[in-house]
């Protein structure tokens, strides 16, 4: 697509087709921002307050970022409150604060200054949120890091993103990888009753007597890592302004409500993950966490703490459906499960609503543009298999391969406009843009109710024969089969067609004992066109997956 040509430049450099834009985007941003608070009010964030405390609220979001904002938010709402809930038991807003203030100060003796990187390794526990508000109080460079990595891509991702010091849980080894400032143990598996071991968060915060930290100069940057599946993690860094609208978009779609109980089932170092966590603890929830949460201690976390929402991915809430059918709970508080990070099928949301009721919310987004759209259940209701409509502050275009918008209905390539979107890879490059719109990857279409499809990813897509096919829309059909748990379509080459799919298939559900390939092949023809079916099947024990339930498909056998 060519460039447009510049429009003529008006003071300051700003064109003037720019100049007659911005009352305009003025008066977008002050919506997006009053829309948010209301959103906010909503849920019960605040209601009638204090104005000195309001101000210290905006004061700590511009020193110290969302994270930041969020503990010093809760702190001064309601201290006593619990906010953690974890293995190892429970701890307050108010102790939170304190030690993180503690350990910030520790860190600094050591050296730490202002824009360091600090690399955080850890499982869902205290001592991440502890590493992560410290780092938030320091405006540390903070790199989540991923804990699936082998000990030689995370010394790889260590030296790319500079990491001047290194938190870790007790269980990964690090020796790849020496940072200046050294390394920290956040979590050593020893009672809380134990001596400290040095170098560990406890050993340095019982080491420090003030919790006063001084205001950094520079506000917190977060680098999330992408999902690796088709290759090596990017970093993907964001600044934050002082908004409202990274709050006020997700709870204009998702009803989380102030002060209850949430099960975060997914990793924090993912988007989806620290991005829930974030706006539960603003809200002064608080968060249950488990390291490795398997599906009978998810159900039994969700009874045992009444637990109002539940953040997961959706193989594992497939799985605790299973768990629940097999072993019936009562889960009488239980309003939000919230999934992200996979695809959601009309299946899998079909056996929540029987079994749980309509408390199923899908978000569709990226690390990259952060969330695009949410599916509610009334969406899901209406429309299986969408996943729903942009939230406040965010818009959604489908655009063909010149740029130009295309009408309901017409599949096409996905963008997204908001103020959430990242800044670059911290390696270099970007994400392809269209004006103000970011791609996601991925190919969709809008319904005429405006809720968004995903049709498939834009760089799987392959001509059979002169035939566009995507393997999405195979595998979708797929999960419908009584007689398979999980499936995974890719493209192989083909002496005929240039291009064909081939199928990874595993049996389950009580029904699949008999399947095999022709079955397979005969229930995708009786669906779908011939060049859609597959050209062979592999049956499998699992596709493998990340720590965020995507399948992982360059990992899938080849031989």
């Amino acid at each position: 697509m060519a460039d447009p040509e510049p429009a003529p430049a008006g003071p300051s450099g700003l064109s003037l087709a720019g100049l007659y834009r911005l009352p305009r985007r003025i008066a977008g941003r002050a919506s997006v921002e009053a829309g948010s608070a209301l959103a906010l009010l909503r849920a019960g964030a605040f209601g009638v307050e204090p104005p000195q405390r309001l101000l210290r609220v905006l004061l700590a979001f511009e020193a110290y970022g969302p994270a930041g904002a969020a503990l010093a938010f809760a702190c001064r709402r309601h201290p006593t409150r619990t906010a953690i809930i974890d293995e190892a038991g429970s701890i307050s807003f108010a102790e939170l604060d304190e030690r993180t203030g503690r350990l910030a100060n520790a860190l600094r003796e050591r050296g730490f200054a202002d824009g360091d990187s600090i690399g955080i390794l850890c499982r869902n526990h205290r001592g991440l949120f502890e590493a992560l508000f410290a780092a938030a109080k320091l405006g540390a460079r903070t790199v989540l890091l991923n804990t699936d990595f082998a000990g030689p891509q995370l010394a790889d991702v260590c030296r790319r993103e500079r990491i001047a010091l290194l938190i870790h849980d007790a269980e990964f080894a690090t020796d790849g990888y020496q940072p200046p400032h050294g390394t920290v143990l956040a979590d050593v598996g020893q009672p809380a009753t134990a001596e400290p071991q040095p170098d560990s968060i406890d050993a340095l915060v019982a080491g420090q007597q003030s919790a006063k930290v001084r205001r950094p100069r520079r506000g917190q940057q977060i680098v999330l890592l992408t999902s690796g599946t088709t290759g090596a993690p990017k970093g993907a860094a964001r600044e934050f302004g002082t908004s409202l609208a990274i709050p006020g978009g997700y709870l204009s779609r998702i009803a989380l409500r102030a002060q209850e109980n949430v099960f975060v089932a997914v990793p924090v170092f993912h988007a989806w993950g620290l991005l829930s966590s974030v706006i539960a603890l603003g809200l002064s929830d608080t968060l249950v966490l488990r390291r490795r949460p398997k599906p009978a201690e998810v159900a039994s976390c969700l009874q045992t703490y009444a637990c109002d929402a539940l953040i997961t991915v959706p193989i594992l809430l497939s799985r605790l459906l299973t768990e629940l059918a097999e072993h019936p709970r009562e889960l009488p508080a239980l309003r939000v499960a919230a999934v992200s990070g996979s695809a959601l099928t009309p299946e899998l949301a079909a056996r929540c609503r029987r079994q749980l009721g309509d408390v199923l919310y899908n978000l569709y987004g990226s690390t990259e543009v952060a969330y695009a759209s949410i599916a509610t259940p009334a969406d899901l209701a209406a429309a299986p298999g969408s996943v729903g409509k942009p939230p406040l502050g965010t818009t959604v275009k489908i655009l063909d391969e010149q740029g130009a918008p295309l009408p309901a209905g017409r599949t096409g390539r996905i963008f997204v406009g908001s103020g959430l979107q990242f800044g670059g890879y911290t390696g270099g490059g970007s994400k392809e843009q269209v004006g103000t719109l970011m791609s996601t990857g991925d190919l969709g279409h809008l319904d005429d109710d405006g809720r968004l499809w995903i049709d498939g990813r834009d760089d799987e897509m392959i001509v059979s024969g002169g035939e566009n096919v995507f393997p999405g829309e195979v595998e979708e059909l797929l999960d419908s089969h009584p007689g398979i748990a999980e499936a995974a379509v890719v493209p192989v080459p083909d002496d005929d067609f240039g291009q064909r799919l081939r199928a990874y298939v595993v049996r389950g559900n009580g029904h699949g004992d008999d399947l095999d390939e022709a079955a397979v092949q005969g229930f995708v023809k009786q669906h779908l066109a011939r060049y859609k079916v597959p050209r062979d099947v592999r049956f499998l024990d699992a596709l493998p997956r990340n720590p965020a339930g995507k399948v992982v498909k360059r990992e899938l056998p080849t031989d």
